[in-house]
């Protein structure tokens, strides 16, 4: 267990259940649930909000509604691992990258992206992904279908 963890006791696994069940759930009904006061939960997510445990909410959008209909996993290969910085700096500016991840194995990065179609694919990966500096050559798959999207459970 790492020292983070070490630092929570039950009421702030409770609360953190809770949540993770829906992050939207107002603090006095997590309050309720918990049999403490809405001063008390308060107090509780300030702790773990100054702990890095909670690093905010997210809004979660469904990208078909919006016109995006592609997801997509892009395995990087770098020229060489002393040019990783120079590329994550120049990945951070395409809006379609919506997630990256510094992996060990095949590929040094590996990166979750959303398009419009078949199309813009085509046109990220030819037009911005592989021209950054640094990038060797990709690997792409296309999901089909999301069937588990979710937080782990404590």
């Amino acid at each position: 267990m790492n020292l983070k963890m070490e630092e929570l006791d039950d009421l702030d696994l409770q609360i953190l259940e809770i949540l993770i069940k829906d992050s939207r759930t107002p603090f006095l009904e997590i309050a309720r649930q918990c049999h403490v006061s809405g001063g008390t939960i308060h107090v509780r997510m300030k702790k773990m909000q100054d702990m890095g445990i909670i690093k905010g909410t997210k809004l979660i959008i469904d990208n078909s509604k919006l016109g995006y209909d592609v997801c997509c996993f892009i395995g990087i290969y770098l020229d060489k691992a002393s040019c990783f910085t120079d590329v994550l700096n120049q990945l951070k500016e395409i809006k379609e990258i919506v997630e990256l991840h510094y992996t060990t194995g095949q590929y040094s990065i590996f990166v979750k992206v959303i398009c419009q179609s078949i199309s813009h694919l085509q046109d990220l990966l030819m037009n911005k992904i592989q021209l950054v500096t640094g990038v060797q050559r990709t690997d792409t798959f296309i999901s089909l279908s999301q069937l588990i999207d979710r937080n782990i459970e404590i």
